[in-house]
């Protein structure tokens, strides 16, 4: 469990599956995302992410609003193994319910998980990437002091060719940048 000043990101628990299903069936939650997921698709998402952090010690943790005790969606690091020039590679990622949208909540969360990921889990590299229209995200990796070049950009494989969705900017951040930016 990951805690900060607002946020707790923690294991999944039972009560989770109804709210993530919820927002993962938001078609504005999924705008990014090839399409919005059932209740079996997100209860069966929640199994392998909660596989993903008993086989690694990290993954995408619930994020609970500390104040309010509101599942507001994820936030973690995840393995990324598909077939591009810069995997296998962490990626640092999130999803958030609307709710949850306009808070800071995202950069709170990654924050956390990144300090872990450099910390705890001894990462020297972590990446994020998201669809170009996403600016959304885009303006989150920026603040978490991530960088673009544009020759790292890359087709996303899982997409048909052609979709709107297989075009994906990349952003990095070192564990060195990491630890200048956050002073230690």
């Amino acid at each position: 469990m990951l805690e900060t000043e607002r946020l707790v990101l923690r294991p999944w628990r039972e009560d989770d599956l109804a709210p993530f299903a919820e927002m993962n069936a938001d078609p504005e939650v999924m705008e990014h995302f090839p399409a919005t997921l059932s209740r079996g698709e997100s209860d069966a998402m929640v199994g392998r992410i909660t596989a993903g952090l008993e086989e690694h010690g990290f993954g995408l943790w619930a994020v609970e609003v500390r104040e309010s005790g509101l599942f507001a969606g994820f936030t973690g690091l995840v393995w990324q193994r598909f077939e591009a020039h810069f995997t296998p590679a962490v990626e640092v990622g999130w999803r958030l319910a609307r709710e949850a949208w306009g808070h800071g909540y995202a950069t709170e969360a990654a924050t956390a998980a990144l300090d872990h990921g450099f910390g705890t889990a001894g990462l020297a590299e972590v990446v994020s990437m998201t669809v170009p229209a996403n600016v959304r995200s885009q303006a989150v990796m920026r603040r978490l002091g991530m960088t673009r070049d544009p020759r790292d950009d890359f087709e996303h494989p899982s997409p048909p060719a052609g979709s709107p969705l297989r075009p994906h900017v990349l952003y990095r951040l070192s564990a060195a940048a990491w630890r200048a930016r956050r002073g230690s």
